[in-house]
């Protein structure tokens, strides 16, 4: 039976790793570092930088494999997506198999694995092809990291908070449950196609990074910048994670006819 611990690791600053997730690197015999082409070479160096900072075992072994891409060629998203997370099984077996005398296993997780991340649903996958035990650290997530960068609250008082995709707010528009939304996984900005009025939008790139991009203010008005400082940014690094938040004004308390 093969001992794996998803930790989460924050955002990208390596203080945000917690002491837990210190001890589970350092009990660990293995430490799996994806690697997503050189585009993305920064993201497997925030990894390497972090086992760097906190490792003091020598006997813990970086293993290090490259993780395959999805088809976008594929029309159906949860068909390209199951054969995608089906891949990246089958590349963390390679890996573990590759060194057939390690029983604890770690793998680095950007923010935390219970929120938009597919690493569970992956780690499940491993589990038919092979004995074993998933453990979770949890770690930071980017709206933890995006709010107190913008040094707000996530919610108005009393009031609810949803959590969705730049895929279904570009579908659906906006939910009718809530005011303030978290919008995640989003590559083509969806607030472009929402009525900027009364909204407010925090919004937040490469968040805990050396090159963290941080904009906020009235959707309206910065909508355009905010677009243009993405593609600018993601032109010069060769790719970008951001997230952003949305507020909508409440509408005015309805007053009783005389």
């Amino acid at each position: 039976m093969f001992e794996l611990s998803l930790i989460g690791v924050g955002a990208g600053d390596p203080e945000h790793l917690t002491l837990q997730a210190a001890r589970a690197l350092n009990a660990a015999d293995l430490v799996l570092i994806p690697r997503k082409g050189a585009e993305k070479a920064d993201l497997a160096d925030l990894r390497r930088a972090i086992c760097a900072a906190v490792l003091t075992n020598p006997a813990t072994v970086l293993a290090e494999f490259d993780l395959p891409t999805r088809d976008e060629t594929i029309a159906d998203y949860a068909a390209r997506v199951a054969l995608w997370h089906d891949a990246i099984a089958e590349a963390w077996v390679a890996t573990l198999r590759a060194h057939p005398g390690a029983r604890r296993g770690a793998l680095l997780v950007w923010g935390d694995p219970s929120l938009y991340d597919s690493t569970l649903r992956i780690a499940q996958r491993v589990g038919r092809l092979l004995p074993l035990r998933v453990s979770v650290i949890p770690g930071v997530t980017a709206i933890q990291a995006l709010a107190a960068a913008h040094a707000i609250p996530l919610n108005e008082v009393g009031a609810p908070v949803l959590i969705t995709t730049g895929r279904r707010l570009r579908r659906d528009g906006w939910p009718p449950c809530a005011d303030t939304l978290v919008v995640m996984l989003d590559g083509d900005c969806a607030f472009r196609a929402l009525d900027p009025g009364g909204v407010r939008i925090w919004w937040g790139a490469y968040l805990g990074m050396a090159h963290q991009i941080l904009m906020a203010g009235a959707l309206a008005e910065v909508g355009a910048d905010i677009l243009a400082a993405r593609a600018a940014a993601r032109a010069r690094h060769g790719w970008i994670m951001d997230t952003y938040i949305l507020r909508r004004a409440a509408p005015p308390p309805r007053t009783a006819a005389p």
